[in-house]
């Protein structure tokens, strides 16, 4: 049971928009995508201002389209999303205390996707440090504090998240030590999300439900993205180019996080384009060649764009 509602035009929408991808790039296989699509038909319960309690936000039913939405795969740094729900909910309730390195941490973990910030975020959440490898007895210890922003997700009961692993600092050579060690030799106990479960997260973040009203405000400041070609010109890695914001009109406003390495691209994104319903938007790709293809996530997202002026 997923938070949105299929719908058969989104049904038929969604579908010819992939046949159209590997028409296009033909290279891509259709196990190495995944996707999911939310329309925000009026009235539109999303980025109200915290408007509605969490109670009133998920009574609305809202219609969405997936194409192996429940599929596991490594999320590269979308799973940041998650490590900043977590930390907010640390704070609000007191089981850690906001400092200027912690707002700054969290600030670059989003905007610049730093994954030294993020490591610290992950230090913070679950009260563990990177380093040497651990006798068996701390080990254990160790790897029990760890999961323990995987047991606050499983908490709130959503279906969506049963079978996510969010356990993982991110990295850019890779893990050593003690890292490496809770990684698995065949790195089993990787970070792994699917396109519902960061499409709900997502949702409640737009929805303002996400911790509190305040604090999903937060988090939306964070994710916004500026569209303006001078903004993106100096930053190589900015999360514009090559995502699903490069696809857009210049009017359009996007909230984003996106995440690449040499296997994945994707990106998580909720939309508002002046005339058409918001509406959000995850895919995910896998594949070495995809992960360099610049081009498979803005072709889509000017897609979507291109049929949500025929919904009804």
């Amino acid at each position: 049971m997923t938070f949105f509602c299929k719908n058969e035009q989104l049904e038929q929408l969604g579908t010819e928009i992939l046949e159209t991808t590997w028409a296009e790039f033909p290279g891509l296989a259709q196990n190495q995508i995944a996707l999911t699509w939310i329309v925000y038909d009026p009235p539109v319960p999303v980025n109200t201002g915290g408007a509605l309690s969490a109670e009133e936000f998920w009574k609305y039913q809202v219609r969405g389209f997936s194409y192996r939405g429940v599929e596991r795969i490594y999320p590269a740094s979308v799973v940041k999303l998650f490590y900043i729900v977590a930390i907010q909910e640390w704070v609000e309730t007191a089981m850690v205390s906001r400092s200027a390195e912690l707002d700054r941490a969290i600030r670059d973990m989003i905007i610049n996707s730093s994954n030294d910030a993020t490591s610290l975020v992950v230090d913070i959440l679950s009260g563990t440090t990177s380093g040497p490898e651990l006798p068996p007895g701390p080990f254990e210890t160790w790897k029990f504090q760890r999961n323990i922003v995987n047991r606050y997700f499983q908490s709130l009961g959503w279906s969506e998240l049963e079978s996510i692993n969010v356990n993982q600092k991110t990295w850019g050579d890779g893990p050593y030590g003690r890292e490496r060690a809770f990684l698995g030799e065949l790195r089993e106990n990787r970070n792994m999300l699917t396109t519902n479960a960061t499409a709900r997260l997502l949702h409640s973040i737009v929805g303002g439900v996400a911790v509190s009203s305040e604090r999903s405000q937060m988090m939306m400041s964070l994710m916004k993205r500026s569209l303006n070609p001078a903004d993106l010109r100096d930053d190589d890695e900015n999360q514009i180019t090559g995502f699903l914001g490069n696809g857009l009109p210049p009017e359009a406003q996007l909230w984003s996080k996106a995440g690449w390495t040499s296997q994945v691209r994707h990106d998580a994104a909720y939309i508002e384009i002046p005339s058409l319903y918001p509406y959000l938007l995850v895919v995910f790709t896998e594949g070495k060649a995809h992960s360099q293809n610049q081009t498979i996530l803005p072709f889509i997202s000017r897609q979507i764009v291109d049929v949500m002026s025929k919904l009804t």
